[in-house]
């Protein structure tokens, strides 16, 4: 078992993302978890990430812990996401994401790793 508080995690650069702050909890490096990482990201009112393209094999889910996320994908779909509820997306899923509210939200987020 390895416990994790959030005193100890060091940000990153998440690329294509703005406005943001991302650190990740678990992973290879961190815990030596295999399978999956996880990772907290916290976004700015306009923060987000651009859009990520069908190319990613990963499969991907977004938990929203404070605040309010919209993702928009490939063909216009907005979903807004509200605290305690997520969203998943398959390999080679694309999407778009930005904190249109006004306030900070965070969200917790899962990614396996390619085998």
């Amino acid at each position: 078992m390895i416990k994790r508080t959030l005193e100890e995690l060091k940000s990153y650069n998440a690329p294509g993302h703005f406005q943001m702050t991302a650190m990740r909890i678990h992973g290879k490096e961190e815990t030596g978890a295999r399978k999956f990482w996880m990772g907290l990201s916290t976004f700015l009112p306009g923060g987000g990430a651009e859009y990520a393209y069908e190319d990613n094999p990963l499969e991907k889910v977004y938990y929203v812990l404070e605040g309010e996320m919209t993702v928009t994908d490939k063909t216009g779909t907005r979903y807004v996401i509200h605290q305690n509820e997520s969203i998943s997306f398959q390999p080679n899923e694309g999407r778009y994401l930005v904190n249109e509210s006004n306030r900070p939200a965070s969200m917790l987020v899962i990614i396996n790793y390619p085998e």
